[in-house]
């Protein structure tokens, strides 16, 4: 059976969003260390380019995260609400500790912030497609 066509739109913009903002910090956190090798600067010129389109991309999954939730919430069952709050809270830590990585001034900071911003982004990814299932 096919979605209908606002489903599909709205499940399209989900993972597209989810695509930028996980892929893209895979991807960053794979360059660093050889951008860091040419230039110490370069990583922070490149996460500054990276949040332009990863910011917008977490607006995106948070306005279309509601618009499932609302499509697809209503009789689901205390398993599937226990997921969903459960990728609410990662989803929120996720935006947190992004922004706590973009005001780190340490390298610790940046590494600790960094790191949980990717495995909260993981955890949300992974929760989505046990929701999704």
């Amino acid at each position: 059976m096919l979605a209908s066509a606002l489903d599909s739109v709205r499940l399209f913009l989900h993972v597209l969003a989810a695509t930028i903002w996980v892929g893209g910090q895979l991807t960053l956190a794979a360059l660093v260390p050889v951008l860091r090798i040419r230039d110490a600067e370069l990583p922070k010129i490149a996460a500054r380019a990276f949040n332009r389109v990863a910011w917008p991309a977490f607006g995106v999954l948070l306005v279309t995260g509601v618009w499932n939730i609302a499509v697809t919430n209503a009789g689901s069952t205390d398993n599937y609400r226990a997921v969903l709050a459960a990728k609410i809270a990662v989803v929120a830590a996720s935006g947190i500790t992004a922004y706590a990585h973009t005001k780190a001034k340490t390298a610790r900071g940046l590494a600790v912030f960094g790191a949980l911003t990717g495995l909260t982004a993981l955890g949300a990814l992974y929760l989505g497609i046990l929701l999704a299932g």
